[in-house]
């Protein structure tokens, strides 16, 4: 993930994100109001088609995933997620920082708007209290 070693600080710079590691699954993950909008693994053998790429998988609109998927080849359908909502990206490609940072951004907006209102309000003011 060398190329993308901006990654992790910009998804944890969103307001109100947090990380954590699922073990289970062997993800690392990103969430905001304890939903996830973006997680970073790397497949195993058993998953030949992914196997030992690197890839964050983020969440998209369902009219848009598809359309996602023709920008590049680094970007398939979800791993281990809903293939009409999640797209995973490989990390190992040359897709350009701007889409990447575009692409985690509208995952972030996604999960955040289906959020309350009341946890919508927290998080922000949370964020403008440690802003100042």
């Amino acid at each position: 993930m060398n190329r993308y070693s901006w990654l992790e600080g910009y998804l944890l710079s969103m307001p109100g994100a947090v990380t954590d590691y699922k073990l289970e699954w062997q993800w690392q993950r990103y969430l905001v109001g304890g939903r996830m909008f973006a997680a970073v693994c790397t497949p195993g053998p058993e998953h030949a088609a992914h196997a030992g790429r690197t890839m964050v998988i983020l969440q998209y609109p369902e009219v848009r995933s598809q359309a996602g998927r023709g920008i590049s080849r680094e970007v398939v359908p979800g791993f281990y997620s809903d293939k009409r909502n999640w797209n995973s990206v490989y990390l190992d490609g040359a897709l350009p920082d701007d889409v990447l940072r575009d692409f985690c951004g509208m995952s972030y907006e996604l999960v955040f708007q289906k959020l309350t209102k009341r946890a919508q309000r927290e998080i922000m003011e949370q964020e403008e209290k440690r802003s100042s």
